[in-house]
């Protein structure tokens, strides 16, 4: 389970269940466990805290901007 950071003011954002040992680089919207908030304007994922862009949404999966973010945890090596 990861947590997603913000990079920039460091506000949790989502838990996340990582599939895979590979990067981060889109958040599946079936597999966040627990939300813990965040702003959306024009198809943007913003922190709510600091309007820190953290991905896309493209319909089912985000798109996230990797310098954006950061995440602790650990990943489910399947």
């Amino acid at each position: 389970m990861l947590t997603i950071r913000c990079a920039k003011c460091k506000k949790k954002l989502w838990k996340y269940r990582k599939i895979g040992k590979g990067q981060v680089l889109r958040c599946h919207k079936d597999r966040i466990t627990k939300a813990f908030g965040w702003d959306e304007k024009d198809g943007k994922i913003l922190c709510p805290r600091c309007k820190n862009p953290i991905g896309i949404d493209k319909g089912s999966f985000f798109k996230m901007i990797a310098k954006n973010f950061v995440y602790t945890g650990t990943k489910d090596n399947f």
